[in-house]
């Protein structure tokens, strides 16, 4: 059992500040050093244009790239490096797992990847030059696999394929963008049919009022449906899909079987590790290592690392107003030897 951590990072200001903030943080840090290391070995494939990716920016989250210019200004990088790390535009994605839940005022997802590649830090970020305030878990920095924002829309994705990628941002980027610019399902359906898409993920959406909404995305078609699981397959854009469907309609079985139970049991669920939903599967891009839970009504957020585990409850609507929090870290336990991108040496000469 190898013993992880998550960061609770805490934020109010302008998009630069909050990037030059982050890169003071992490200039030093495994997640850079890292990150440098894999290109030693892994070929990037997809190209970088600083022109074209600032006007995609400036289309639909103008904020995000003075985040970026905080981010190169603290790191002293060339935008290129910035892009390639931390961009969200035109990134191949690995394969991974995941799993959704929705009921009565919640969703709960298990975040299911591979430990070289998990930041590891949870964030609440309240900017003061435009956008929405968020709560969730970073992704390469900038992106965010889950959150939820200050007007209760809560999003979660889940991966489908990697094949025919095309031009375009990728899912933790998108995930970011719609928590800060989007207050309900409607408006964020309507941005995920109009913005482009590197990869083919399903986005689930939930903002307590409307039906939870779960939107199949890929680089060639969106489509839309209610739904109340997800794991990772389409259902109506089913070309799309992967041929070995098997575990991922196996997990959504069990999550349909049980649709309304409350929040605490649906947790539980997910993250008890006799329940068939969490996964040990970390060699195989497929491990998970978070389970989060947000509630739109009372703008609380959960969130644990490993399986088994109590969560730690964030009162985000009350952070908003000015409470502060007393924790700093999340501590957990997942059954693998494989090193977290954030807090050992990882070596990518290796597949482990």
């Amino acid at each position: 059992m190898k013993r992880i951590r998550a960061n609770i990072i805490p934020f109010k200001g302008t998009h630069y500040d909050f990037g030059y903030f982050q890169g003071q943080e992490i200039k030093d840090s495994y997640i850079v050093k890292n990150r440098e290391r894999q290109w030693k070995v892994r070929r990037p494939l997809f190209s970088i244009n600083i022109k074209e990716t600032k006007q995609m920016y400036q289309q639909f989250a103008p904020q995000l790239w003075d985040e970026l210019t905080g981010l190169q200004e603290a790191l002293q990088w060339p935008m290129e490096k910035v892009l390639l790390e931390f961009g969200g535009y035109r990134l191949r994605v690995q394969k991974s797992g995941c799993s959704i839940m929705i009921g009565n005022d919640y969703m709960i997802r298990n975040y299911d990847y591979h430990p070289k590649t998990y930041d590891g830090r949870f964030i609440l970020y309240h900017p003061s030059d435009g956008g929405l305030a968020t709560i969730g878990v970073s992704q390469r920095v900038t992106g965010r696999c889950d959150g939820m924002n200050e007007k209760g829309l809560i999003l979660g994705y889940t991966f489908t394929n990697r094949k025919r990628p095309g031009d375009g941002f990728v899912c933790n980027m998108i995930g970011r963008i719609i928590l800060e610019q989007c207050k309900n399902t409607s408006e964020a359906i309507d941005l995920l049919k109009e913005i482009p898409h590197r990869g083919s993920f399903s986005y689930i959406l939930y903002d307590g009022n409307d039906e939870p909404t779960i939107v199949e995305a890929s680089p060639r078609g969106v489509k839309s449906r209610v739904g109340y699981a997800c794991t990772n397959h389409f259902e109506l854009q089913v070309k799309e899909n992967k041929h070995f469907l098997n575990d991922s309609k196996e997990r959504l079985d069990k999550m349909e079987e049980k649709h309304g139970l409350d929040a605490e049991e649906a947790y539980y669920l997910l993250n008890d590790s006799d329940k068939g939903l969490f996964s040990n599967q970390y060699k195989n891009w497929a491990g998970t290592i978070h389970t989060a839970a947000y509630f739109p009504e009372e703008l609380e957020a959960w969130f644990a690392l490993g399986s088994n585990k109590t969560p730690a409850i964030f009162p985000f609507g009350k952070w908003l107003k000015g409470l502060d929090l007393s924790i700093d870290d999340i501590e957990g336990e997942v059954d693998t030897d494989i090193p977290f991108l954030h807090m050992e040496k990882a070596d990518w000469f290796h597949s482990r």
